[in-house]
């Protein structure tokens, strides 16, 4: 039984390392994702013969593979929590909100306002680059001051140059 556990408590240190690890590569942090990926190894190793060892149980190749199964919820929950990276949110509304924008601007984000033409009428886009950890309080700000917005939000590859690089070089020199 204490082998069962053990099992299950390995794949569940294994998988959400395997999760951060790739999120790491697909941003760009890979000096981390390495030693994340030695670690992972280890426990995969250390666990997979744990499974094939002795009598080959049945019951512990279920408790891996369902170990596997949680592994990948906890590992998307704290990936979630750590919010890694940076994203786009376009929001669009029917008037420009000076309030809503100099609240934004003093909040720490960078606001870029277009007119466009709609169907009825002029409408107006915010693109707002931001930390992902920030997402919901960008979210919540642009609702409080216009809860009828269009908001869409996804996650840039790359970008250059502009408010976001500015701040973060500024922030280093403290």
């Amino acid at each position: 039984m204490k082998e069962i556990l053990l099992i299950l408590l390995l794949q569940l240190a294994y998988v959400p390392l395997l999760t951060l690890r790739t999120i790491f590569l697909v941003k760009g942090v890979t000096s981390l994702a390495s030693v994340i990926g030695i670690l992972e190894m280890l426990i995969y190793v250390f666990g997979l013969s744990l499974v094939f060892s002795g009598d080959q149980n049945l019951i512990a190749m279920i408790v891996y593979a369902v170990g596997f199964g949680l592994g990948i919820i906890l590992g998307t929950k704290i990936e979630r929590k750590l919010a890694i990276g940076y994203i786009n949110v376009v929001a669009n509304t029917q008037q420009k909100n000076s309030e809503l924008i100099e609240t934004l601007r003093t909040l720490g984000f960078g606001v870029t306002l277009y007119t466009g033409e709609g169907r009825d009428g002029n409408r107006y886009r915010m693109d707002i680059l931001t930390k992902r950890n920030r997402e919901n309080e960008l979210y919540a700000t642009i609702e409080k001051f216009e809860p009828k917005a269009f908001i869409i939000s996804y996650e840039p590859t790359r970008f250059k140059g502009g408010f976001m690089l500015a701040r973060m070089k500024m922030n280093k020199r403290f």
